[in-house]
């Protein structure tokens, strides 16, 4: 396997509020677009719905450079948060870069859940489980079920 390039991921939280989140938000977006759109042919108008202002958005840059690559989506329910909008350019595929921001939003949401749970009070759960779905094209389906 070639050598993973040096990158860094990038948790942007809207509700953070930090100065720069909406560009970060933006690089985010426009490699969705690159591989979803340019690429894969979907609509451009279906890419984007009433979630992105609500969820967390996960970049990977390549440094120093700074191109974005890759990005996915964090989005938290009630009663499940969800994976979804995961993208990796093209040429960036062969490094297992899908599998590093997977692994980042499942740290996240363990944070997250972690977090609500101190600020709630709730020191009863014992159950340990944070439920998170995800919708795939089929063709990458077998990713996920590593």
């Amino acid at each position: 396997m070639a050598t993973i390039p040096e990158h860094e991921i990038i948790i942007i939280n809207p509700a953070d509020s930090k100065d720069g989140w909406k560009a970060l938000r933006q690089q985010c977006y426009d490699v969705r677009l690159d591989v979803f759109h340019h690429e894969q042919g979907f609509s451009a108008v279906l890419e984007f719905d009433e979630l992105e202002d609500c969820s967390t958005h996960i970049l990977l840059r390549l440094v120093p450079s700074l191109k974005p690559v890759g990005t996915i989506r964090y989005t938290k329910f009630k009663e499940y948060s969800k994976l979804s909008r995961l993208a990796v350019l093209k040429d960036y595929r062969q490094y297992k870069l899908g599998r590093a921001l997977v692994e980042t939003l499942h740290r996240y949401a363990i944070s997250d859940a972690t977090k609500a749970l101190k600020s709630a009070g709730d020191g009863t759960n014992t159950e340990n489980v944070i439920r998170i779905v995800s919708n795939s094209q089929l063709p990458v389906k077998p990713f996920y079920a590593k």
